[in-house]
């Protein structure tokens, strides 16, 4: 099962850095041999116990694992500390060697294992580390051999002296280095090589993958922007889609079809009202004329599943008459941007204070109602904040802006899903209704002033007139308009008649 921890990839650009980290790696891996050689110590002492090293005592055992593990420890501290040494190397080579003339000193003799440590030394790929390992090897079998030749002289009856013993091992010991070095030269030479090849190899790969991931990037990029692109040949008559694998054609014939296959599919989630809008746009057998002489046509729909997208035939190639006889189609999922212009569009039709509809909308929604004839239950409100100015001049703005947005509340929370509020002014607000008795609506209206308190102010108190289409069924929205600010003035001079105060200072 593989490690579900995150593998770090590690990428050769030469072959120098592919030895250093191979070097690193080995390093490790000899370190665990290291550790593991410190069981022959036990290994031996089995051996003892069952009769196999009559030679070999007890303490002989402990002496081979402590040594082991001693080398073992500080091969890791170096392995650690400088990772790529090649003195790691050297160390681990050489620890092996002399745990070989520890164990033939002690007459428990595994010969080919001699050999083994130059070619664990191959792993390495690097010439040194194979001569260094090579050498120190035959060394230490000089070394090994002279000390055991007494013994092993004793053993033999057709050797004289200890010397005969050494020279006929150390012969046969030179004869298999020499071999050793001329087949590991050869076996290191070509491993180089190969791994080299492998690396360049590797390059080239790496640089094909970057290259396709660019590519694969700028695909997906596109993607992101384009929920199809489908290529339309007129030469060939052929649809084919440009994001499916192989890019399959589908067949086109004007005389049977007016629509492509996808386009067909698409109309089944275009919302009804705009359904032929959609039709009409990508109908193809009018699509070469109404792009004669042009880059591009573009038309905006909405789908029930994706929401707002954008169609568009951009041409590819014409004819000498400007006719496009290949063209691409890209349908693209506009629907954030979409809700980003109508939340701009919102923000410029809405006043900032109090949330209600701005002059701006009321004067757009007025050019609307000019051409179009008026509801029988039109009714135009004109509402007015009574005491802004004094509240301003007494308690500050904050108090000002307090009364401003409590008067809007009271306005909106009456009007409800009936009409629409605006804010043309600092204290002056229009409504539009539409409603049989608008007198309960500024009935209502003013009892929600009647208890409305805040931080700054006690009251609220709004003056309102209004005019009816029904009752000035000749008169358009602006005439309503200036019949409404009359009776709204009219309620304001009652209002400070009623208060015993001179209009000018509210």
């Amino acid at each position: 099962m593989r490690n579900k921890k995150e593998i770090k990839e590690v990428s050769y650009t030469n072959y120098e850095e592919f030895q250093i980290e191979n070097r690193k790696k080995i390093n490790l891996r000899l370190n665990t041999v290291l550790w593991f050689s410190a069981l022959t110590g036990p290994a031996i002492a089995f051996g003892v116990l069952i009769g196999i090293f009559p030679q070999v005592n007890y303490i002989t055992c402990v002496g081979i694992s402590v040594y082991m593990l001693i080398l073992a420890g500080v091969h890791l501290f170096m392995v650690k500390k400088w990772p790529e040494s090649t003195v790691n190397s050297f160390l681990a080579l050489l620890a092996l060697d002399v745990l070989l003339v520890g164990m033939s000193y002690n007459h428990v003799y595994i010969n080919i294992t001699w050999f083994l440590v130059p070619l664990l030394s191959l792993l390495f790929v690097d010439k040194s580390v194979y001569v260094f390992s090579l050498i120190s090897n035959y060394i230490l079998m000089v070394v090994s051999t002279w000390l055991i030749s007494p013994y092993g002289d004793q053993l033999r009856l057709d050797y004289d002296v200890p010397m005969q013993y050494f020279a006929n091992y150390i012969g046969g010991y030179t004869i298999e280095t020499v071999i050793m070095l001329f087949a590991g030269s050869y076996l290191g030479k070509t491993g180089a090589g190969y791994f080299k090849e492998l690396i360049n190899k590797y390059k080239e790969i790496k640089d094909r993958e970057e290259k396709l991931k660019e590519q694969v990037d700028i695909l997906e990029s596109m993607a992101g922007i384009y929920s199809n692109v489908n290529l339309l040949d007129f030469d060939k008559m052929t649809e084919v889609s440009l994001r499916s694998s192989g890019f399959k054609q589908t067949p086109m014939d004007l005389s049977k079809q007016t629509h492509t296959v996808m386009n067909n599919r698409i109309m089944e989630s275009v919302v009804t009202d705009q359904l032929k809008d959609f039709k009409e746009f990508t109908n193809i057998t009018t699509l070469q004329k109404r792009l004669t002489n042009k880059k591009s046509i573009y038309g905006e729909f909405i789908s029930i599943v994706t929401g707002w997208f954008r169609a568009q035939y951009i041409t590819v190639d014409t004819d000498r008459n400007g006719v496009p006889n290949k063209v691409i189609y890209t349908i693209q999922n506009i629907d954030n941007e979409k809700r980003k212009e109508e939340q701009l569009i919102r923000i410029s039709l809405t006043d900032e204070l109090t949330r209600l509809y701005n002059r701006r909308c009321y004067e757009e929604d007025c050019e609307k109602i000019r051409q179009k004839k008026m509801d029988e239950d039109f009714v135009l409100l004109s509402i007015d904040v009574n005491g802004l100015k004094i509240t301003n001049d007494t308690k500050g703005h904050a108090a000002g802006d307090e009364l401003i947005k409590a008067s809007a509340d009271c306005i909106l929370s009456s009007i409800g899903a009936i009409g629409k509020a605006y804010r043309v002014g600092g204290d002056e607000f229009l409504a539009i209704i539409h409603s049989d008795d608008p007198e309960k609506i500024v009935n209502e209206i003013r009892e929600k002033t009647l208890n409305r308190k805040g931080k700054y102010v006690d009251s609220v108190s709004l003056s309102i007139g209004y005019a009816r289409h029904i009752d000035n069924k000749e008169l358009s929205v602006d005439e309503l308009e200036k019949i409404a600010d009359a009776n709204m003035y009219k309620e304001k001079e009652k209002y400070y008649e009623k208060q015993g105060l001179p209009r000018r200072i509210y």
